[in-house]
């Protein structure tokens, strides 16, 4: 079972705003069987959305639409489906009610005609109540396609899909079931990892596919399977995924949704009964953020500085002017030195000190760009180890914050 996703409005087009619905809804009928064959943006624009429409139509079995459907004039999402299906707009006496009830309760403006025909809907098509909003989702039906249009306002559009879409997909087909498992590995590339379980990857049942999911420093092994039987679909890529985790065990740190590498410092901390505070300079807080966006990160992260001036480095951390002048900022003596200071001015067990060149030029240091210097500081003694991440600017950040995390894992590993 195919479905495809029109989404409609030029700001999609030029960037203004990240097209976010898409993703809520592929994978929502994933959930319940239903593969997304397509994912298409358009203008507001009638021939554009009419052609979209129809080449959805040869595609899938479910054509869902979002956006356009608002009171103005560029909102013209219900006409142009009501053109495609030969139809006529007529007034929904329950949307009416709704939007006039919507109005005296929340809204502080009059209600005006624009607003009253938001009831008007193709006069074929089942009404989609919109709890959060004026604008009525719409479902048609032909032959035995099944075609939906729905708000673009994200929170309207996320609860029609969950209280009025799904049902009534999962009532119309018999779809199979897809089950996914992605496991996180860290500290590998794709080809390396590929390489590995190259033999793994052969041999599997055509019923599950493998996929690769690189990021920056870490990539997600993806293991998916469809079959009318759950049961034993879930019971085959349960049996891969153990035989796929002993391939890569010394970079495995958990499966997605159970586990990220923040997650498991967070665990480890928590078991070892120790404390974590962080240095940061060109990084800019973004291991900070990793660590802290863990629920429950309180019980072992203290606390950080991002000390990305040389004064926050001397004034903060107690970095010396001397030492500074004779390494420079960017030094792997200064990210010790950044290490220990937040590890004895916050009294953590473990410290993490980061400092380097992102770019996208030299600096004062002349560091090479890309150039980063990590250090660890740990109950026992302080090491660092020294990176060179490329450019451009956003990939050093990113890969210095999670081999910083890597780096740290392995740390509170050894003494486990």
């Amino acid at each position: 079972m195919n479905a495809e996703i029109i989404t409609i409005g030029d700001e999609i087009l030029i960037g203004q705003i990240v097209d976010t619905n898409s993703a809520f809804i592929g994978k929502e009928l994933n959930k319940i069987g239903v593969s997304v064959y397509q994912i298409t943006s358009v203008q507001d624009d009638k021939e554009h959305i009419l052609k979209a429409i129809a080449e959805a139509e040869e595609n899938a079995d479910i054509i869902i639409l979002t956006g356009g459907l608002g009171p103005t004039k560029d909102d013209i999402t219900k006409h142009t489906i009501a053109q495609y299906f030969d139809d006529h707009l007529v007034q929904n006496d329950t949307v009416l009610k709704h939007i006039e009830y919507l109005f005296a309760k929340y809204i502080s403006t009059p209600i005006s005609d624009i607003n009253r025909q938001q009831a008007l809907v193709p006069s074929t098509a089942t009404v989609l109540t919109n709890r959060f909003g004026t604008a009525p989702g719409m479902l048609l039906e032909k032959q035995d396609k099944t075609f939906i249009s729905l708000p673009g306002v994200p929170y309207e559009m996320r609860a029609l899909i969950s209280y009025e879409v799904l049902p009534k997909l999962q009532k119309k087909y018999n779809c199979p079931y897809i089950i996914h498992k992605t496991l996180l590995t860290y500290g590998l590339g794709e080809s390396a990892i590929a390489s590995r379980i190259e033999a793994f990857e052969d041999s599997l049942p055509k019923e599950v596919k493998l996929a690769y999911l690189p990021n920056l420093g870490k990539v997600r092994l993806r293991l998916s399977g469809k079959s009318f039987d759950k049961k034993i679909i879930e019971s085959e890529i349960e049996r891969l995924s153990n035989e796929l985790i002993t391939l890569v065990e010394d970079i495995f740190v958990g499966f997605e949704g159970e586990h990220s590498i923040e997650a498991l410092i967070g665990d480890l901390l928590v078991k070892n009964e120790r404390t974590l505070a962080i240095a940061e300079s060109c990084t800019g807080g973004n291991i900070s953020k990793m660590i802290s966006s863990v629920a429950g990160a309180s019980r072992y992260f203290i606390g950080s500085v991002v000390s990305y001036s040389e004064q926050v480095k001397i004034k903060a951390l107690g970095i010396s002017k001397e030492l500074i002048n004779e390494h420079t900022v960017v030094s792997a003596k200064v990210a010790e030195s950044m290490a220990l200071g937040i590890q004895k001015s916050y009294g953590s067990d473990y410290a993490i000190g980061v400092t380097g060149n992102a770019g996208p030029t030299k600096d004062k240091t002349d560091a090479s760009v890309g150039q980063v210097y990590i250090a660890i500081a740990t109950p026992e003694g302080v090491f660092v180890q020294d990176f060179n991440f490329g450019q451009p600017r956003e990939k050093v950040i990113q890969r210095a914050s999670v081999k910083a995390l890597e780096i740290l894992k392995m740390s509170i590993l050894k003494k486990s």
